[in-house]
């Protein structure tokens, strides 16, 4: 945690309008040896497309929104400044049968968000967002724009996942749209611990990565107080199904009988209008609200990642509930792979968690400042950490393995002028496994001065290895 004292603020906040003016703030930050941080969305957990050390300069992109849609090739392209909700907004308005895999958060930059693989609740359908991007348009470091062809197939495997900003600056992406049916189905049902959620939640782990591709469950367990002051544990299971109510409940009924799933539990709507229920908009809300830019309630917090190969014993989840009730201000996101995750090689993409995986997980704390400021923040990072230990018993291993767009700077960074490839490869094959080696090679192919850093990004592969 760093103390608002001690961040640098910016020379200057670029927010361009143009390809012209990326290309411009790239040429001059390099003639002049100054730092660019470049900035789609803002859901940056770590704040490194907006802070560093030494003298630097934001790229912002917001202005860089267009999305065009063309129902009849199925195709659409998006500039790095559009959020996920304005994209879901513009597929709604020219079809109804048709959608993108992407984030639950409606105010994600799509820039950094595919960067990273852009994950959502259409994963096991779909895959990731990147396995649906079939070009894009990039600037190098020398200010040149590429396409596709022109950058060549190593640069759009890396940028696809990879962590673009380590590569150039990614001004658009053309992305292939999805099928999806004229009614979705979604649930959410919650157990608390007297309700068996613990033995529901050990069967989920079994059960959700197998399902058929049309069907995605999360699982989320949170501390709550009940009447009598006491804590407990509810553990929610939210719920899509690409189809109608009643195939969901015989799917269900014959696949994950535990949960006793009910009929009136499910809510049967159009896919545009399910992008809200995830976001937790209440039912019945326009779908205007996807154009809303701006975060409501924001809250400080810290964020973990893990991936899972094998189920978590009973033990293990009981100690989990534990945890989270002495921390209270967390919740956990249990989501589940399989399905088209299963069918996607581990070099397809840089993302390398396909295959032979079960879920990711995120344990984020959160708190505000009336919870006690800077206090607040280092006990409730404190008690993340200890957390994420506890659960590597269970947790992919050697390497402990996480996912990049839950950026996390425990597991390893450099300073932020800095970038030491025995660090970065500690942090990189965290992050991106066996495509690690391979990140560094294509970044010594683009950017060998290694211009464009902070501190996670990838380096370029010294001549000695």
């Amino acid at each position: 945690i760093i103390s608002s004292s001690t961040i640098s603020k910016p020379l200057a906040i670029l927010t361009a309008r143009h390809a012209s003016h990326v290309q411009a703030a790239v040429i001059c930050a390099k003639i002049h040896s100054i730092q660019l941080r470049i900035r789609s969305g803002g859901h940056d957990y770590e704040g490194l497309s907006y802070i560093s050390d030494i003298p630097f300069v934001i790229l912002d992109l917001f202005n860089l929104r267009s999305i065009k849609i063309n129902i009849t090739s199925e195709t659409a392209w998006v500039q790095a400044g559009a959020t996920t909700g304005e994209l879901y907004y513009k597929i709604a308005e020219k079809s109804k049968v048709h959608g993108f895999p992407s984030g639950v958060c409606t105010t994600l930059g799509i820039g950094g968000h595919f960067t990273g693989g852009g994950y959502g609740n259409m994963i096991r359908k779909y895959g990731l967002s990147i396995d649906n991007v079939i070009d894009a348009c990039l600037i190098d470091v020398n200010g040149t724009i590429h396409n596709r062809k022109s950058m060549g197939e190593d640069v759009f495997w890396a940028i696809r996942g990879g962590g673009g900003t380590s590569f150039g600056v990614i001004l658009s992406w053309k992305i292939k749209l999805v099928h999806v049916p004229r009614k979705v189905t979604v649930f959410k049902v919650q157990r608390t611990l007297d309700q068996g959620a613990t033995d529901i939640a050990y069967s989920w782990q079994h059960i959700a990565p197998k399902l058929p591709k049309h069907l995605f469950i999360r699982l989320q367990p949170e501390p709550i107080t009940i009447g009598n002051g006491n804590k407990t544990i509810r553990v929610s299971f939210i719920g899509q199904f690409l189809g109608r109510s009643r195939k969901l409940m015989n799917l269900m009924n014959e696949e994950f009988p535990e949960l006793r799933l009910q009929q009136n539990d499910c809510i049967e709507m159009s896919w545009v209008e399910s992008t809200l229920f995830w976001a937790g908009f209440t039912n019945g809300t326009s779908i205007d609200v996807l154009l809303n830019r701006v975060v409501e309630n924001k809250v400080f917090f810290k964020t973990k990642s893990d991936y899972y190969k094998s189920v978590i014993p009973k033990q293990g989840l009981v100690m989990l509930w534990e945890m989270l009730m002495d921390i209270g201000n967390i919740f956990v996101q249990l989501n589940p792979h399989g399905g088209r995750m299963d069918e996607i090689s581990e070099t397809e993409t840089a993302v390398h968690q396909r295959g032979g995986y079960l879920f990711k997980v995120q344990y984020t704390v959160y708190w505000s400042e009336s919870d006690g400021g800077i206090g607040a923040a280092k006990r409730y990072v404190e008690m993340s950490r200890r957390l994420y230990g506890a659960m590597a018993q269970y947790a992919s291993s050697d390497p402990r393995e996480a996912f990049l767009n839950y950026r996390d700077l425990d597991i390893g960074c450099n300073e932020s002028n800095d970038t030491d490839f025995g660090v970065a490869e500690v942090y990189g094959t965290k992050y991106f496994n066996n495509n690690f080696m391979r990140l560094a090679c294509v970044k010594a192919m683009v950017d060998p001065e290694n211009f464009f850093k902070n501190e996670q990004s990838i380096p370029p592969l010294p001549s000695s290895h």
